[in-house]
């Protein structure tokens, strides 16, 4: 009975209060007096800890010798070139002209606002255009013209406004046919007269030198509508000097003339004809070659 009574009370002791299990603990008997001493009772409760970790991929910008490197260059080149034609089939407006340079038509692509390229041919028979006939020396010169003029350029917008500023090359390659026509009965050739009857039909070609023609105008372009324009154009274009040859009906053809002391001469047709190449060439016809034009523009 007093071994049951002393578990119970040391069992409600310990129980009480694990903060005395270190000292010692005295249960009274009746009259006898016990010390136990009460082997401490760690109660410990471990947690298992719970460790939510987040493990973020580190982002490195690092340069990338591949980045922007194309694999496909066949398909990059193809690309491109479509992207080139698409630019050159598109253009921004294409115009017809007329003009001393001739009847024709060209091509324009919009750098800005105020620069566009252009691209362009003038010819045909445009001798009526410069008056039909011009005179070198004393002779009169009916001309038949057949004018090719390819030319590229810019035109230039610098007020942003209708005023244009135009310059470029032109390739000419125009064939000028002459034919001179007696005054009178009588060719006056270099400060001489020659018997027309004599001497007989002379005609000639002229041709300028430049394979190159560098031109300049200004003008005006006017917008009409959203789309349409008209356009006119005042300048100038270098050609050079001027290669003639003129040739007699029949340059064996004696002909009799009269020097200015009176004497009575004799030549041929055909130095008549050397005589008035020697004036055509003299007279360098165009070789300033006035650009007049007007035309109108359709705009894309």
């Amino acid at each position: 009975m007093k071994l049951i009574k002393l578990t119970a009370i040391s069992a409600a002791v310990l129980a009480s209060s694990a903060a005395l299990a270190a000292e010692p603990v005295i249960v009274v008997d009746g009259n006898d007096a016990v010390v136990y001493e009460a082997e401490p009772v760690a109660v410990a409760y471990q947690a298992e800890p719970v460790a939510v970790a987040y493990e973020a991929e580190p982002v490195s910008y690092a340069y990338n010798p591949d980045a922007g490197v194309v694999r496909n260059t066949t398909g990059a080149v193809v690309g491109g070139t479509k992207g080139f034609f698409t630019k050159v089939i598109n253009p921004a407006s294409v115009s017809a002209e007329v003009g001393t340079l001739g009847y024709g038509a060209n091509i324009g692509w919009s750098l800005n606002e105020k620069t566009e390229l252009q691209a362009g041919w003038a010819g045909g028979d445009v001798a009526d255009l410069l008056g039909g006939d011009f005179d070198a020396g004393d002779v009169n010169y009916d001309v038949d013209s057949d004018f090719s003029n390819p030319y590229l350029g810019v035109q230039l917008r610098p007020t942003g406004n209708w005023f244009t500023m135009g310059a470029g090359i032109i390739v000419p390659d125009n064939d000028i046919d002459v034919t001179a026509n007696a005054d009178g009965g009588f060719f006056k050739i270099d400060g001489q007269q020659y018997n027309s009857a004599e001497v007989g039909t002379l005609k000639g070609t002229m041709e300028h030198r430049n394979k190159l023609a560098p031109y300049a105008t200004i003008g005006f372009r006017p917008n009409i509508t959203n789309n349409f324009g008209l356009f006119g154009e005042l300048g100038a274009a270098y050609m050079g000097k001027t290669d003639a040859t003129v040739r007699a009906t029949d340059p064996n053809s004696v002909v009799n003339y009269i020097d200015a002391n009176g004497t009575k001469l004799t030549t041929t047709a055909g130095k008549v004809a050397s005589k008035a190449e020697g004036e055509l060439e003299d007279k360098d016809w165009l070789e300033w070659m006035p650009i007049v034009k007007v035309g109108a523009t359709y705009r894309f």
